[in-house]
């Protein structure tokens, strides 16, 4: 036998032979049906001055409170290349009528000439870490080209310039989808246009505007409506809401691979065990078969998480043993789970930054995680859950039970809303508490880190910070991690 093998030539695609350019002047006025000023190329979309790399394209939106235009020199002196404006500049442009217009009109151009597999994914809870993972498995394989939206551009905004931001070479897309009203995902799912729509879970979040968890769960399944002939949803087959989902995807008939621990669900967890790295060890059944895989992320939610990315990158083509990997070396997010060991007297604490968003699922979801968190003392710094309107109160006083669950030693309570659930745990050891929990009401981020230094952290303490983003918590994480940094 001949020891030396033939070494197999890297596959060649169609898409190879795409420009590496982003967009050109020409594609940008095309796509628009702006004229450009000069001929240019740009890499990148933004319209942040603040984000512009060199090489970026600027698109001066314009809101009810602020224009864009007025940025156009910080902009171009962050490197921008070129800019999309709606009056004449000094600088290289496409002129259009109106910017907002234009940026979803190169959306739609992007998505257009992309040729590969668009994956959108939406949900009450877990929806930008289910992106991000399933982003991750399916880059694995594709050379590098799966591209993504980033951070939570999810909403009328973020998706076109995720979308616009697109390589023409990209073999997967994977998009984040938000809501707060109805009819809202309808617009977004048109756009991305997809062949795997992604439900996470259903939760009562923003039902101050939806009014029930039934509509909540209608609103979420507009995703299906954007699905491409042949597409498949991915919906989670535990929740109460699973008929309802089931019913609005065949309406867009399209297949359909449920995730969860029901009999029926067809990703289905058979078994799931603590790993050492403080994740889980999970066994699930797929069409007959085993998959057994890590998942490094913390809490019985990720399990959950795990099955539905495992699900979405089946229904996608990717392979899952990459998406085993993936999920293994999975770090938290900045806001949504990331963990740091900061130096307090005795040793190191942990604190997990949740601080981007909560309501009342992802509440229980992470007190449950930090319940089974091996540590000294338990605390628990939690953010006032917003746009819940009349059912706030009630909402907000049932986090006293995961609290006690928990075993936490020490709570911070940030926020008028938390009222209610301050008046609970100040009556004691009564049912459902079983335990007096010691607790501070706070009015804002700054009350809060005083609160928690005169409390005193130890080595070996945990603490969860959570709540919702406007609450302001990333301050209190930043204020402690940053003795570290």
């Amino acid at each position: 036998m001949n020891a030396v093998r033939k070494v197999m030539p890297w596959p060649v695609q169609a898409r190879d032979e795409a420009r590496l350019a982003l967009w050109t002047s020409a594609e940008i006025a095309a796509a628009t049906g702006g004229t450009a000023s000069a001929a240019f190329q740009v890499s990148g979309v933004e319209m942040d001055s603040r984000d512009v790399r060199p090489g970026d394209l600027f698109v001066a939106l314009k809101g009810e409170a602020m224009d864009g235009h007025r940025f156009i020199d910080k902009a171009f002196a962050a490197g921008a290349a070129a800019a999309i404006v709606d009056r004449p500049v000094d600088w290289p442009h496409v002129l259009v009528k109106d910017t907002g217009a234009a940026l979803e009109a190169l959306a739609a151009a992007s998505r257009e000439r992309m040729a590969g597999t668009v994956i959108g994914v939406t949900g009450s809870v877990g929806k930008t870490g289910v992106k991000e993972a399933i982003f991750a498995a399916l880059d694995r394989t594709s050379r590098g080209r799966t591209h993504r939206s980033i951070r939570s551009y999810n909403n009328h905004v973020g998706v076109p310039l995720s979308l616009s931001r697109m390589p023409a070479r990209s073999d997967y897309g994977v998009f984040e989808m938000g809501m707060n009203h109805a009819a809202e995902i309808s617009v977004l799912t048109a756009q991305a246009r997809p062949h795997v729509a992604v439900i996470t879970t259903i939760a009562p979040a923003h039902i101050e505007n939806l009014g029930s968890e039934e509509a909540i769960a209608d609103a979420k399944a507009e995703i299906f409506e954007g699905l491409q002939e042949g597409g498949t949803a991915i919906i989670p087959a535990d929740s109460p809401h699973f008929q309802r989902l089931a019913d609005a995807a065949r309406a867009a008939k399209a297949d359909i691979i449920s995730f969860g621990r029901s009999e029926q669900a067809d990703m289905r967890l058979v078994d799931a065990i603590p790993s050492a790295n403080g994740g889980s060890l999970v066994t699930a059944k797929f069409a007959g078969r085993h998959l057994c895989f890590t998942v490094a992320e913390p809490g019985d939610h990720w399990v959950s998480n795990a099955l539905c990315v495992m699900a979405a990158v089946h229904a996608a083509g990717g392979d899952l043993g990459a998406a085993g990997l993936a999920l293994a070396e999975m770090g938290g997010l900045k806001g949504r789970g990331a963990r740091h060991r900061i130096a307090a007297p005795g040793g190191q604490a942990l604190l997990v930054d949740e601080s981007y968003n909560a309501n009342p699922a992802s509440m229980r979801a992470t007190l449950a995680g930090l319940g089974s968190t091996p540590a000294g003392r338990r605390i628990a710094v939690l953010g006032a859950m917003k746009e819940l309107g009349d059912f706030g109160p009630a909402f907000h006083q049932q986090l006293a039970e995961p609290l006690s669950a928990a075993d936490v030693d020490f709570a911070v309570l940030v926020g008028e809303e938390m009222a209610p659930l301050a008046r609970e745990l100040g009556k004691g050891a009564t049912p459902p508490l079983g335990k007096s929990i010691a607790f501070a009401h706070c009015h804002g981020p700054g009350d809060a880190i005083a609160a928690l230094e005169e409390f005193g952290l130890l080595g070996g303490d945990a603490v969860l910070v959570k709540g919702s983003n406007s609450v302001g918590l990333s301050r209190v994480v930043a204020h402690f991690t940053a003795k570290d940094a």
